[in-house]
């Protein structure tokens, strides 16, 4: 039974699709925009071109600029593989030409497509798995956020008052941090209590530090330091 394979060269702005035939043939190369109406065509075309016999599509890609491409043609009904990225460059050298463009990676996918065996196809997501997706990449931004907003602190805190650094534990309380907000100098801490610069790693109490708990309840603060 005659068959097609595509391959896409998935990009942020436009894709490149190959389409080669069983022989290795090359049966359309077209260059798209990343836009739903021209990769519709583009779809069509190609199944136009099979005249009814099955088309394997392959992509380098299978996230970013490449998921609308991917998701019409899952919604589709179309077999897709996905080739990452590394094996399109190490598979590239031994076709010929030693120049890369799109062209090539797109016929270098399709032909991979048509020879391996160990693939691994690209399925239609479930909503669950989509939203799962969105708040945990949400929570891995906020996380290194907080992380790199930390470890600034604390080198510029490093650099003048050695001692406080050492005292705050920045993982297990907002404490030091909502502390700093409102003394952001040496200076300024020693105006909540002299004790708070010659023994900064002591325990905070009430009875030795006053002014200090003043200000932590007025703010609401919960835990210790």
């Amino acid at each position: 039974m005659p068959e097609l394979w595509a391959g896409t060269d998935a990009g942020k702005a436009e894709h490149h699709c190959t389409v080669i035939d069983a022989d290795g043939t090359k049966a359309l190369s077209r260059r798209v925009p990343n836009n739903e109406d021209e990769l519709l065509q583009l779809l069509g075309d190609v199944l136009q071109l099979a005249d009814g016999d099955p088309v394997t599509w392959a992509a380098d890609l299978n996230a970013g600029g490449a998921a609308l491409w991917i998701a019409l043609l899952v919604n589709h009904g179309q077999r897709l593989f996905y080739i990452p990225g590394r094996t399109v460059h190490h598979a590239s050298g031994s076709y010929r030409g030693d120049g890369k463009s799109d062209a090539k990676d797109a016929f270098v996918i399709a032909d991979q497509a048509r020879m391996r065996r160990d693939l691994q196809p690209l399925k239609e997501t479930s909503e669950i798995a989509v939203d799962l997706k969105i708040l945990t990449g949400r929570r891995m931004d906020l996380s290194a956020d907080r992380t790199r907003a930390i470890n600034r602190l604390r080198a510029q805190i490093l650099e003048y008052f050695p001692a406080l650094e050492r005292a705050f534990d920045y993982s297990t309380s907002k404490t030091a941090l909502i502390l700093l907000t409102g003394y952001q100098t040496s200076a300024a801490g020693r105006t909540t209590n002299p004790g708070l610069t010659s023994h900064p790693s002591s325990e905070f109490s009430a009875e030795k530090f006053p002014r200090l708990m003043g200000w932590r309840d007025s703010r609401t603060i919960l835990g210790g330091y």
